[in-house]
């Protein structure tokens, strides 16, 4: 009777203490300071969300979220030197578009391979271009547009803020939808393609938002659509591409979340809890829509998927287009 009760409760007591066994065998996380690579220059919107996310995470967790910009060559740099990390967790990327779904098209060389080398943990932000014009374009929508780009070939230019970014392949996508031929004008950023399309030394240009938000608004250029698949908060007077008679034209700028390949699938659980769960705080939203950005938790699985479509989509406008960096 004895024996039969002590067997009871040692078997009790072991039940219990298995969980607190396997509890303590887990390896804590982080127990020192982790690192965002934020693959550009400080100051644009992929800088401006990292950091943001890094403030929120460091509220949350008891170590210091260190931001670290490595800009250069479109974002390779950075995004590489992250692909070669120790795969510990404790450095992640904040990589947008172009590093980790155009370049490998655009480049002759790429020291990295984005699918390979990389563990998608989720997407963080997607924002649209909108196509200005200078007021005294002669086009004010987009089916004028393509009329006047159809009866007069190569004879309408659009800025880009360099060669294979978005504001490079949005209007080439353009181009190939709706079989017209428009010249590209690169320019050394944002700012000085802006200026160029103000001043009327090219017919167009597909910049930011947040950009081309208070020239809108100030009368200074004229918004022909957005390049997102619905309207956008910023700008809700002004109709998307496809609305506007392109239809399935879609050409969103996004950042999203990734660590080396090897990152043990616990730890990219971690992430993307804490991601998530940040990026739908109401007051991340709100500071994301001031940067004329919206929050996109996704899931690791789903994040996966949508790089590769992606990636595919601008292998094909990059082929179209002949663009090429060497």
């Amino acid at each position: 009777m004895h024996a039969s009760i002590h067997a009871r409760r040692y078997a009790v007591v072991l039940a219990c203490s298995i969980p607190m066994l396997a509890h303590a065998a887990e390896p804590a996380f982080p127990t020192k300071p982790i690192r965002i690579v934020v693959p550009i220059a400080p100051g644009g919107s992929t800088d401006y969300l990292a950091r943001l996310l890094g403030t929120k995470l460091g509220e949350r967790i008891s170590q210091p979220v260190v931001i670290d910009n490595r800009p250069g060559a479109g974002g390779n740099i950075g995004t590489d030197l992250v692909a070669k990390a120790p795969a510990d967790g404790y450095t992640v990327v904040a990589a947008n578009v172009s590093s980790v779904a155009i370049n490998q098209s655009l480049y002759k060389k790429m020291p990295y391979d984005p699918i390979k080398d990389l563990a998608p943990i989720t997407l963080l932000a997607v924002f649209p271009n909108v196509i200005v014009v200078n007021r005294s374009f002669p086009a004010k929508t987009l089916k004028e547009l393509i009329a006047l780009a159809k009866a007069k070939p190569n004879s309408l230019t659009f800025a880009s803020a360099g060669n294979g970014s978005s504001t490079h392949l949005s209007p080439e996508l353009l181009n190939t939808m709706a079989g017209i031929q428009m010249r590209h004008v690169p320019y050394k950023g944002g700012g000085p393609a802006l200026i160029a399309v103000l001043s009327g030394e090219v017919s167009m240009y597909f910049s930011s938002v947040v950009a081309a938000a208070p020239q809108i608004q100030g009368g200074k250029l004229h918004a022909i659509a957005v390049t997102s698949p619905k309207r956008w908060p910023l700008l809700p007077d002004v109709p998307t591409v496809a609305e506007a008679g392109l239809p399935k034209y879609e050409a969103l700028n996004w950042i999203g979340l990734l660590a080396p390949a090897r990152t043990p699938p616990a730890l990219l659980d971690w992430w993307n809890k804490h991601a998530t769960t940040i990026l739908r705080e109401k007051d991340v939203a709100a500071q994301l829509a001031a940067q004329g950005a919206q929050p996109e938790p996704m899931s690791r699985e789903q994040f996966a998927r949508y790089l590769k479509t992606e990636a595919a989509k601008w292998a094909a406008v990059v082929k179209a287009s002949g663009a090429t960096v060497d």
